[in-house]
């Protein structure tokens, strides 16, 4: 039996997309050359290209609206540097919220002056900041919209002048959103959409071009756009595999369908972690919790041997919290089904019953 996969990332994957991606390893499209040998400019696998590209701009309801989709390389943290390259010119204001936030603060001051309008780092980032400013005058305003490692999701974004960025690499497609609102959205593929080694970039074209420096091709979002996504070779396994998990998506029923999914999921393990003594949750504010990205503590330390043991024995995978906050982290992506959130549940009842 495969099990219950709570791993923050790579993520979980559809069963049915896996099998088609492990055919496609073997004989892709009837061609009998594997995925993975043929020429990234050949009609199939542009065809995948331009099939993931549209996918990702109509699941997020940016068609015709003068976005572009683009499959790159090198994760967020390449992003951080590349949002900084291409738009930040003076001024940038930046939302702290937690791990990835700050480094990306880090790689933007390489490039101008930035203001962080707000940070919860002094609670070791167990809340999102709310009634902060954002000047008009900075070229944008970066915000990471789920916080993987410390549980915590923003879920009203701030109304503004400046362009807003956002870093949704682990919420991406996994509930409804005016995406029109922001003029960049990036995202690693390994929490939502496939396997690591791509990354979506969804960028509004007009508001490219307006800095003074000279931008290296390779970080350059124009030249890839001019590119369709091929100016350099392109990780062909993980955009076919996104592009699987787009088709997949869409055949559920979209974004909207997958959210009231994920708001069962979430609703479920949530009201067990209030209801049960042995547990408590990290986030402060339960207004704060992320629905993709559990994080909780036993309340007596003494029972954890106990509790590894029997969520291990239930075929439950990747549920240590991460070193920074400890405990246990349960990941809710999109591919993990209601039943194995209910079996952590039972688990976590078992463990109250026996205790």
């Amino acid at each position: 039996m495969k099990k219950h996969n709570f791993s923050a990332g790579p993520c979980i994957l559809p069963q049915s997309v896996m099998q088609k991606a492990s055919e496609a390893v073997l004989n892709f499209n009837g061609l009998d050359l594997s995925l993975i040998e043929i020429s990234h400019r050949s009609k199939d696998f542009v065809a995948v290209m331009d099939r993931a590209r549209a996918l990702a701009l109509e699941h997020l309801g940016l068609q015709n609206k003068g976005y572009q989709a683009l499959f790159l390389q090198g994760g967020a943290s390449l992003e951080f540097l590349m949002v900084a390259y291409n738009l930040l010119e003076n001024k940038a204001a930046y939302l702290n919220t937690g791990t990835w936030s700050d480094k990306a603060i880090k790689e933007a001051k390489l490039f101008g002056d930035i203001v962080e309008v707000a940070s919860s780092k002094e609670s070791n980032f167990n809340y999102i900041p709310k009634n902060y400013e954002v000047p008009s005058s900075v070229d944008y305003f970066h915000c990471t919209s789920n916080n993987t490692i410390f549980g915590t999701q923003i879920q009203s974004f701030p109304d503004i002048k400046a362009p807003m960025v956002c870093d949704m690499s682990s919420d991406i497609f996994s509930r409804q959103l005016d995406f029109s609102k922001f003029a960049l959205i990036y995202a690693g593929a390994q929490k939502n959409m496939g396997p690591a080694g791509t990354t979506l970039v969804v960028v509004k074209e007009d508001i490219l071009g307006k800095v003074s420096r000279k931008i290296p091709s390779m970080l350059d979002y124009k030249v890839h756009i001019g590119k369709e996504s091929m100016f350099n070779t392109p990780a062909v396994f993980p955009v076919y595999v996104s592009m699987l998990t787009l088709e997949w998506l869409k055949d559920m029923g979209g974004v909207a369908a997958i959210e009231k999914i994920n708001n069962q999921k979430a609703a479920l393990l949530y009201n067990e972690i209030d209801r049960n003594p042995l547990f408590e949750g990290f986030v402060a504010n339960k207004d704060d919790r992320s629905k993709m990205n559990a994080t909780f503590n036993l309340t007596d330390s003494a029972q954890k041997d106990r509790f590894d043991n029997l969520w291990k024995e239930a075929g439950i995978n990747g549920l240590n919290g991460h070193r920074s906050v400890g405990g246990y982290r349960a990941s809710m992506y999109n591919a993990l089904p209601l039943e194995s959130v209910q079996v952590l549940v039972d688990v976590m009842q078992e463990l109250e019953r026996t205790n």
